[in-house]
């Protein structure tokens, strides 16, 4: 057989294949009232899920809007926020700042040429801790008073870094070179004082007063009390007592007054007349100690006298 009649018998075979593919086709039984099931999302659904979308495309346009509102509000740039500044060194405030919480700072400092105020509605208290939390100094400016606990307080010097005033348990030191009292009733001292000069200002008189005690000078050495250009008085109510144990009490002046001494009489063979013009008078002293005048006569009249000491 050649090549053309095998061509033959195979198309007749696919035309009779698809004749009884297509005879077995008409004759399946077909499915009467067949139900047809919607594809995709319809009715209340559809609505919901619209207006979720619109709820959710609403919140996130407000969203968007309040964020950029607070940061306009806030003003917040690349280096900060409103009056705060992050610099390479620290930290920045412009402005008053206001703390709700603990501030922890390893240091504040004002801008150059410009004060730093700590201010608070009640008191400003300012801490120092050691390493293990415990209170070791504590600051506190109140309405009422300035008060420091701490074991010790020093005010230095600005220029030079000295002393000017220290205080701690045991002592107080000042080192500033005048201390100046300017109230109206002076230094009060409540027990003694140790100080190897007193001394006043210029043109200002020095007292040294105990209203109602005595006032004692005690020194191992001695006690000067000097007044150059002027004079030096001493006055007392009762006694005043110069008492030298192992010295002697040397008055050098060119004269020397005893007020107020009581003057003795004696009989005389002169006329009356010659005592109203006696001027020159001797100095008498009693058993007691007691000191008094004589008129002064060829010898000594102390004995005449004497009368003065019965009843002194």
């Amino acid at each position: 057989m050649d090549r053309s009649t095998n061509l033959d018998i195979e198309e007749l075979k696919m035309t009779r294949e698809q004749y009884i593919l297509a005879t077995q086709q008409n004759n399946l039984p077909r499915a009467e009232n067949a139900q047809l099931y919607p594809v995709g999302i319809y009715g209340w659904r559809k609505r919901c899920l619209y207006f979720f979308v619109l709820l959710l495309l609403v919140t996130m346009i407000v969203n968007l809007a309040v964020t950029i509102w607070i940061l306009k509000v806030m003003n917040f740039t690349v280096d900060g926020m409103g009056n705060l500044r992050v610099t390479k060194k620290g930290i920045r405030l412009e402005g008053i700042s206001e703390f709700l919480l603990p501030l922890y700072v390893k240091e504040i400092h004002s801008r150059k040429d410009s004060p730093l105020v700590l201010q608070s509605d009640r008191n400003v208290t300012v801490n120092a801790r050691n390493h293990m939390g415990q209170l070791t100094g504590q600051l506190t400016v109140g309405a009422d008073a300035v008060e420091a606990q701490c074991k010790r307080f020093e005010v230095r010097a600005s220029e030079d870094g000295r002393v000017l005033f220290s205080a701690d348990e045991d002592e107080i030191t000042i080192g500033a070179e005048k201390l100046k009292v300017t109230g109206t009733e002076g230094a009060v001292f409540g027990h003694s004082v140790e100080t190897p000069h007193i001394r006043a200002e210029p043109s200002q008189d020095l007292r040294l007063e105990s209203p109602t005690r005595s006032l004692i000078m005690e020194a191992p050495r001695g006690i000067q009390v000097s007044a150059a250009a002027g004079d030096f008085k001493a006055a007392c109510r009762k006694e005043l007592l110069l008492q030298s144990t192992e010295g002697e009490i040397f008055l050098n002046a060119d004269t020397i007054r005893l007020g107020n001494l009581p003057t003795g009489s004696f009989s005389s063979s002169s006329p009356s007349s010659s005592h109203s013009r006696q001027t020159v008078y001797e100095l008498c002293v009693c058993p007691s100690g007691k000191l008094y005048l004589s008129p002064a006569g060829a010898g000594s009249t102390c004995q005449s006298s004497s009368s003065i000491c019965l009843w002194s």
